[in-house]
């Protein structure tokens, strides 16, 4: 029996899950979602396919975590990118740019490759609320705003962010594309606060 290099079970469980996680995440880059098996699984991480069924149910079970993971990973850098500003104008404004910033620099293929899976239904509560957290830092600072109409207001930022990304992923320039979104979203919000 392999030696645990964990303090704890406990830790030396969410540290092979997280290797599991990461096979599953390099799979999806290299070959695309559709690639996510149990068996690539457990081969890319060096582990027997019954290692794997002791983590996670199935493939898509696997792949539903993996894109929790990254949604929860997404909105932490939204949350870090608004975090300290004081004035809530400011940080609608870093929310859009950050979230920019993350197409641009290419941080979101792997959600990209994640897209076209058939994800459980019995998960799709929980991967709803991480997607729904994605917005949650935009919502308190909509209302300091003035807004009262949010659920609009968010529509319409994920909106505009959604196009400026298939902007940037097309090849536009992406400073021009996150300055000009972030400019436009700002002056429409501004339209909508009382």
């Amino acid at each position: 029996m392999p030696r645990i290099k964990t303090s704890t079970l406990a830790d030396h469980r969410d540290w092979r899950r997280g290797q599991l996680i990461e096979a599953a995440a390099t799979i999806a880059l290299e070959s695309g979602g559709e690639a996510i098996t149990v068996a690539a699984v457990a081969t890319r991480a060096g582990l027997s396919r019954t290692s794997v069924y002791e983590y996670f149910a199935s493939s898509a079970d696997l792949v539903a975590d993996l894109v929790i993971d990254e949604l929860n990973n997404f909105t932490k850098t939204l949350e870090e990118a608004t975090n300290g500003e004081e004035l809530p104008v400011q940080a609608i404004e870093k929310w859009i740019e950050a979230s920019l910033q993350y197409i641009a620099d290419g941080r979101h293929l792997l959600a990209k490759a994640l897209n076209a899976i058939h994800l459980p239904s019995n998960r799709s509560a929980e991967i709803g609320h991480a997607h729904r957290a994605l917005l949650a830092p935009l919502r308190g600072k909509l209302i300091e705003v003035g807004i009262s109409e949010t659920d609009f207001a968010l529509s319409m930022i994920q909106s505009v962010t959604d196009k400026a990304s298939r902007s940037i992923e097309s090849g536009d320039d992406a400073e021009k594309v996150i300055s000009s979104t972030t400019n436009f979203c700002i002056a429409g919000l501004k339209t909508l606060a009382h």
